[in-house]
């Protein structure tokens, strides 16, 4: 049995079953009906997409020939594995199927041409059944399964109305039917293993095996058996099969298919890989960290396949109204067939084939799968850009929200204060100020500190010798250079000496009114009194460069407000806001207060987006009806509790999830009113003698594969 990330029955509750030959959604209702039937199962969720069954059921009281036995009934077969036997079964079911379907045409032709052109009926009639035995070679077996099993599928409508037809002597509209509706199974088919095939391009990204040294010597190993500590070759042009650190070497690594990075990133010693991703021109030897089941990669395949799971909320609606709907067309369908006649309003036979038209058109397949396979699509098709979104919930609630609040630090800014201003005062130059500046904060470790050495280093500015460095605690730091003194510090410091007059006062002013620290450099001279001010440095968290930019791209992208959470003052937090085009701020926010600013934005009745850093922002994240973490490429923690994960930390990619999950949602919709509205018209069609059988299959299965072509679009931003 085939078992994907699951428990056994003979050690849990729990398995999941790979099924194929399910392409509709009548065929998941045919395989759900006989598992529930199997003594001990206590409930059973079939995605139709990914042909996976999920099977809860009582411990020890079910073991794996029951449930194989029971699908196996239903006319369906249990694949062992994902691997190229299961795809060798695939390829023969799709050819045997195209070969029916030829065979079921050219006879169905035949018979057209035998019976009206050369007016033969008799041979017109036996190449007629023929055609009903190459087109319904499968419909039938399957069709009688599911009614032995108490689920009326399609397979086993159109089956009846096959046999209805032939039973009042419609030759060509029975023979005509069942090769449509083959014909349209086999397209049905191949359109759902498209959308199939969007997961497994994902699974194909890891390589099967990887190079590791052994005993100095290069060994080619399977790359499930690489562990961790290895050494892992990886040469020029050669895909990464394992999560890792360099070890040695120099290379460009394209991330892309993990994080979703359209530029190649440089790796050097140190730098994290990921399985997946593609080495460029150089070679590297990497020290894994991460099991093979365990890479970032796994785990992203991991996600998207449990989405996939889940259902969504329109699909829960979906689903909840063809349980109601299929019965009631079925017995609307007996009281057509009964009733006129009963009330003598034409002939029996008139309204049986009236009756047979409607139970063809009664199978809601367009409905059921418009949904699952849209929220496959742009499940998949928004993983391979870097943007993991754990289910339909959340892509649907993404696509409805109109409201995103942001985390400031390290979220809307780069979370490290940098020098942004430099103001030289009283014949001072901005040099003097930087070189002075440097060389007392040089053995500092403060975060300023950091900030201003790092400013000289890119200007390229060398700090003058210093020496008898100490600190100001919580004021700044003082040190000795060139005969004199130097301070650097806070304004508080300068106070206290008695060394700012008008002109320092106002350029600080200035400063605080946009939100920046200041920093004020002095120095006494030899043989002078007093702190002598050469002048000031503004350092603040700059906000991300393409911060501004994404914040226009989400309004553009229907986001009707922004919102800013941060912990920091008002002023700083609105000076910030101004500069990015926030719309509302609200600042010196603990954690708690952050959740209670979600639940206030969201008492206006609008869905809230939260993004954050995946760790700091968890409460306000999960009081969210969608949380987004950035930079989650291995990170576990963003991983598993983000509901949707920006797999770099980049913000350009949150308006592309946005736009996936609006697209998502507009063809969700546009699914359903078309399936509903064609059914409806074809249900009053039906009734009043209107539509012929071939119609109604060409109605039903068109309606489906219209909805399964228009989902496959969300594969595309």
């Amino acid at each position: 049995m085939s078992r994907i990330g699951s428990a056994s029955p003979a050690s849990g509750a729990h398995c999941t079953l790979a099924v194929s030959g399910m392409d509709c959604s009548s065929c998941a209702a045919t395989v759900e009906k006989a598992l529930r039937q199997v003594e001990g199962v206590e409930d059973v969720r079939v995605d139709v997409v990914s042909g996976r069954v999920d099977v809860s059921y009582a411990p020890g009281a079910v073991a794996a020939r029951d449930l194989e036995g029971a699908i196996a009934r239903a006319g369906y077969s249990v694949e062992p594995d994902r691997s190229a036997t299961a795809r060798t079964a695939d390829w023969w079911e799709r050819h045997r199927r195209t070969a029916l379907a030829t065979a079921s045409g050219i006879l169905w032709a035949l018979s057209l041409v035998v019976g009206r052109a050369l007016e033969l009926s008799g041979p017109g009639n036996l190449l007629a059944v023929g055609a009903m035995i190459a087109g319904g070679w499968t419909i039938v077996p399957r069709g009688v399964r599911a009614a032995l099993n108490g689920a009326l599928d399609m397979n086993f409508l159109m089956s009846l109305a096959a046999l209805g037809a032939l039973v009042i002597g419609e030759y060509e509209e029975a023979a005509s039917a069942l090769f449509l509706f083959a014909v349209a199974q086999l397209l049905e088919a191949r359109s759902m293993e498209r959308a199939r095939n969007a997961i497994r391009a994902l699974m194909s990204l890891s390589p099967a095996e990887a190079t590791i040294l052994r005993d100095g010597r290069e060994v080619r190993l399977p790359a499930d058996r690489v562990g961790i500590g290895d050494i892992v070759v990886v040469r020029p042009g050669e895909k990464i099969a394992v999560d890792g650190t360099v070890h040695a070497g120099h290379s460009t690594v394209d991330q892309a298919p993990i994080t979703g990075e359209s530029v190649p990133v440089e790796k050097s010693p140190g730098d994290d890989v990921f399985a997946g991703t593609l080495n460029g021109a150089g070679s590297l030897e990497l020290l894994t960290t991460r099991e093979y089941a365990d890479t970032t990669l796994a785990r992203i395949i991991h996600a998207v396949e449990e989405a996939q799971a889940s259902r969504a909320p329109s699909q829960t609606f979906v689903d909840r109204f063809a349980r109601i709907y299929t019965p009631a067309v079925v017995a609307a369908a007996c009281a057509v067939f009964v009733l006129p006649p009963l009330l003598g309003i034409g002939a029996w036979s008139e309204w049986f084939y009236r009756a047979l038209v409607l139970l063809v058109v009664a199978c809601p397949c367009a409905l059921v799968i418009s949904t699952p396979v849209t929220v496959v699509s742009a499940l998949t098709g928004s993983a391979r850009r870097g943007i993991l979104i754990k289910g339909g919930l959340h892509l649907e609630n993404a696509g409805r929200a109109s409201v995103v609040a942001f985390d400031k630090t390290g979220t809307l800014t780069e979370g490290v204060p940098a020098v942004v201003e430099v103001v030289p005062l009283y014949g001072s130059t901005r040099d003097d100020v930087i070189a002075i500046a440097a060389a007392a904060e040089r053995r500092s470790e403060h975060p300023l500190a950091r900030a201003v050495l790092a400013f000289a280093e890119s200007q390229g500015i060398r700090p003058v010798p210093a020496a008898h460095t100490t600190a100001e605690p919580g004021l700044g730091v003082a040190a000795d250079i060139d005969g004199g003194r130097a301070y650097v510090g806070s304004e508080r410091l300068f106070r206290e000496y008695g060394a700012l007059d008008g002109g320092v006062l106002s350029v600080l002013d200035r400063l605080r009114a946009a939100g920046r620290t200041a920093m004020v450099v002095g120095r006494t001279n030899e043989g002078t009194a007093g702190i002598h001010v050469l002048g000031v440095i503004a350092v603040a968290d700059r906000p991300r460069p393409e911060a501004a930019r994404t914040l226009a791209a989400l309004h553009h992208a229907g986001i009707r407000r922004i919102v800013m959470l941060t912990g920091d003052n008002e002023r700083t937090a609105r000076a910030m806001a101004a500069e990015l085009g926030v719309d509302d701020v609200r600042a010196d926010l603990l954690p708690d207060d952050k959740v209670a600013a979600i639940h206030a934005l969201r008492g206006a009745g609008d869905r809230i987006i939260m993004v954050g850093d995946g760790v700091n922002d968890a409460p306000a994240l999960a009081a969210a009806d969608v949380g987004i973490a950035m930079g989650s490429a291995g990170t576990d923690v963003a991983l598993e509790t983000a509901d949707i994960a920006l797999m770099a930390d980049d913000l350009s990619k949150l308006p592309d999830a946005i736009r996936f999950a609006r697209k998502a949602e507009r063809i969700i919709r546009a699914n359903i009113t078309f399936a509903i509205l064609t059914k409806a018209a074809f249900v009053l069609l039906a009734v009043l003698g209107m539509a012929t059988l071939w119609m109604a299959v060409l109605a039903d299965m068109g309606a489906s594969l219209i909805v399964i072509a228009n989902g496959l679009r969300a594969l595309r931003a």
